[in-house]
């Protein structure tokens, strides 16, 4: 099978590999509709998680089923389905202290172009298809589905590591894909005021979509100075951290209350250490919160999340900006993320509707 993969550190290109083995708890599937991530970014050019030898790349996209296995009783061949990102070993000891996207080690539900093939091939593998595969309900569109494997579930855990409630402010700090599904979600969770950061008129149109009430650019001087101006000195009540660097969590606690709590969704490409300044995240006792976590995966979120599509309470065609025809056109894809043009959100692969 034909596959687009990460060859070394810095170097892509189209590779041959043996057709995956279906297991029988799993299913192979053919993609759909492929969608780039920044991930896949820091993955090939920044070597974030090391060094990789002919990985195919990708872990969003829609499927089509093409085989399951022996175990698998609830899809079948033909079986149009949502994949997530994550796809966690449900009978993990992990999974049952209700960590499965820590499934076998940290981080470790993470399979796809990470320690397996991932999705940018013609067939690629799905371990516990029970748990991980949902139907792709009618109504939603393959560009559309693509957003559910990762950006709607991402930035939605973001709002749930930062525990926003009603009447919360909360500053979002980046607003690509996963910053503005942040932005919806403390929305939709009664957040009386959202402070958005970013710059890109694309992305601060979308945002004000989605619920954004004030926009802070970085450009315009440190973001918790900002802050403060915005609240009366007083900062805010919850933060979530969907974009940036290493250097995102100094502005993230200055700018917020005790009492107060950080989601960090932002996968941190480079840098070995965070920065917390000691002074305002009280001398090591403002009850100030960091919760950092992978989003969990899975069969329920998958058709929850979609149920909020279909329902209208959420449109995530904004996202897909950058829509492409075909399977030749994901290495311009690839580097059309890399590239970052003022006008992207997010490029989208569709080979089938």
């Amino acid at each position: 099978m034909k596959g687009y993969a990460m060859l070394k550190i810095g170097e892509v290109g189209w590779i041959e590999k043996d057709c995956p083995v279906c297991g029988p708890m799993d299913a192979i599937c053919k993609p759909l509709a492929l969608a780039i991530c920044t991930s896949d970014v820091h993955t090939v050019w920044e070597g974030a998680i090391g060094e990789r030898h002919n990985m195919i790349l990708g872990h969003e996209g829609c499927a089509e089923v093409v085989e399951v296995g022996s175990l698998v009783k609830d899809f079948k061949p033909g079986d149009r389905v949502l994949v997530p990102a994550i796809t966690p070993d449900w009978n993990s000891l992990e999974a049952q202290g209700g960590y499965p996207m820590h499934s076998g080690g940290m981080l470790a539900g993470w399979k796809f172009s990470n320690f397996k093939d991932g999705v940018f091939s013609e067939y690629f593998h799905v371990n516990d298809a029970d748990g991980n595969l949902a139907l792709i309900p009618e109504g939603i569109n393959t560009v559309d589905a693509c957003m559910l494997s990762d950006m709607v579930p991402t930035g939605f855990h973001g709002v749930e590591l930062a525990d926003v409630q009603f009447g919360d402010i909360v500053l979002v700090i980046g607003i690509g894909p996963v910053g503005l599904m942040a932005v919806a979600g403390a929305n939709m969770r009664g957040a009386s005021r959202i402070i958005a950061v970013g710059t890109r008129p694309v992305c601060v149109a979308a945002a004000k979509k989605y619920g954004a009430t004030d926009f802070i650019s970085y450009k315009k001087g440190p973001i918790e100075e900002q802050v403060l101006e915005l609240t009366g000195g007083k900062g805010v009540d919850r933060v979530v951290i969907a974009g940036g660097s290493v250097e995102s969590f100094e502005p993230a606690v200055k700018s917020l209350k005790p009492g107060g709590k950080i989601g960090n969704v932002n996968y941190l490409g480079s840098g070995t250490y965070i920065n917390i300044p000691r002074v305002e995240w009280g001398v090591g006792m403002g009850h100030k919160q960091i919760n950092g976590g992978l989003m969990p995966g899975g069969r329920l979120r998958m058709e929850k999340l979609a149920r909020l599509i279909t329902s209208g309470k959420l449109d995530v065609a904004p996202l897909s900006t950058h829509v492409f025809e075909g399977w030749e056109h994901l290495p311009e894809a690839l580097q059309l993320m890399k590239d970052k043009p003022a006008e992207l959100i997010k490029p989208v692969v569709k080979i089938s509707d």
